[in-house]
């Protein structure tokens, strides 16, 4: 545990209310009666939801900028131990929450949200503490450029020409080849191996950004070419899909630019109304969520298995509720939402009691 630094304001508040959007979407009220912004995209296309976790990948790139750019001076190899600590405590965390409630072992899926943040982390910072921003940008590139023809100019070995659909790509086929455990779609994984690469450069993308956010440049300055550079990332991603679609699933390249890009508008809006204007208002509750983020994600996941499936008349507490305000005329997606915003509060209620003890959990 440690004692709150100095933050960006604006970072902590985009943290927080991506943390929020987490909870609501992950734990809905009931799973067949959810807007269709809140769900994610079967394959191709942009939901809401399907910008939730390359923002939190793109926050984790900031992050690193803004951590290790004060820790240059101390000792790289003490500097690396406490990285791979970090990625290996968040990894298993990430397993830990996979096993529950039932710790089968035999069915153990290694991948997931936390095991895929663990990695990103563990090799952004790596190379923050050994490249420059030249050559992140070049890193980044080329595996994006290189992915896309991996993914759009081999054929899938076992299907004998290239395809793009699920289960049937070379990501999917290299996962079920090399990936170890059970596959979250059974034959595929949203979070593989090869798709894990360009993740990583989404983490880039977010330490390019924070890289700028702590250069000498004037408010004003950062603010604009923030903003112009999400701009034009964000078009160049949308053309890029016209041949490799836009894909959270895969992860594809063109995803990977969209979503670098909405970021960086989303963090110069932020950054102009509450760090420059100092606009504040509303934002303390997702500045509360920001302050420890990892571990509320953890505890929604904890609580989740008490509120859905804590039974309340013989139903679970969830559907009880649902069903209780659609009895009382409200529409299903609505009473849906209605519970999940529910979950959100009870979760923030230990978020505020650490922030209000000043207490920050690093993983």
């Amino acid at each position: 545990m440690v004692q709150q630094q100095n933050r960006l304001i604006s970072l902590d508040a985009m943290r927080g209310f991506t943390i929020a959007a987490m909870i609501v979407v992950n734990f809905p009220g009931r799973e067949n009666a959810v807007y269709f912004t809140l769900r994610h995209t079967i394959w191709k296309g942009l939901s809401l939801t399907d910008l939730v976790a390359p923002f939190f990948l793109f926050i984790v790139g900031i992050s690193i900028a803004f951590a290790y750019s004060r820790k240059l001076r101390i000792p790289q190899s003490e500097l690396y131990k406490k990285i791979v600590i970090r990625s290996l405590k968040i990894f298993a965390v990430g397993m830990f929450l996979n096993l529950l409630p039932d710790f089968d072992l035999g069915g153990i899926r290694w991948t997931g949200t936390l095991q895929r943040i663990a990695i990103v982390f563990l090799v952004c910072a790596v190379l923050f503490l050994n490249t420059s921003w030249k050559q992140q940008l070049w890193i980044g590139s080329i595996i994006l450029v290189a992915y896309w023809l991996v993914m759009t100019k081999t054929p899938t070995p076992d299907v004998g020409r290239v395809v793009l659909e699920p289960g049937q790509n070379v990501a999917a086929w290299f996962d079920r080849k090399y990936l170890p455990g059970r596959m979250w779609q059974g034959t595929w994984d949203p979070e593989g191996i090869l798709s894990t690469f360009p993740s990583i450069v989404t983490g880039i993308a977010g330490m390019l950004a924070g890289r700028w956010m702590l250069s000498n440049a004037s408010p004003s300055e950062k603010i604009t070419y923030l903003m112009l550079a999400g701009l034009l990332t964000a078009v160049m991603g949308y053309f890029w899909g016209l041949d490799f679609p836009v894909n959270e699933n895969i992860w594809t390249s063109s995803f990977v630019l969209v979503t670098a890009g909405l970021a960086a508008l989303v963090l110069g809006i932020l950054y102009l109304f509450v760090d420059v204007l100092g606009h504040t208002i509303g934002t303390k509750p997702v500045i509360i969520f920001g302050a420890n983020a990892i571990s509320v994600y953890v505890l929604a996941d904890v609580l989740a298995l008490f509120f859905f499936r804590f039974h309340v008349h013989n139903q679970p507490l969830n559907e009880y509720a649902v069903t209780g305000l659609i009895a009382h005329g409200v529409q299903p997606e609505l009473a849906s939402l209605v519970y999940a915003l529910f979950f959100v509060g009870v979760n923030f209620i230990p978020a505020y009691l650490l922030y209000r003890s000043r207490i920050f959990i690093k993983l």
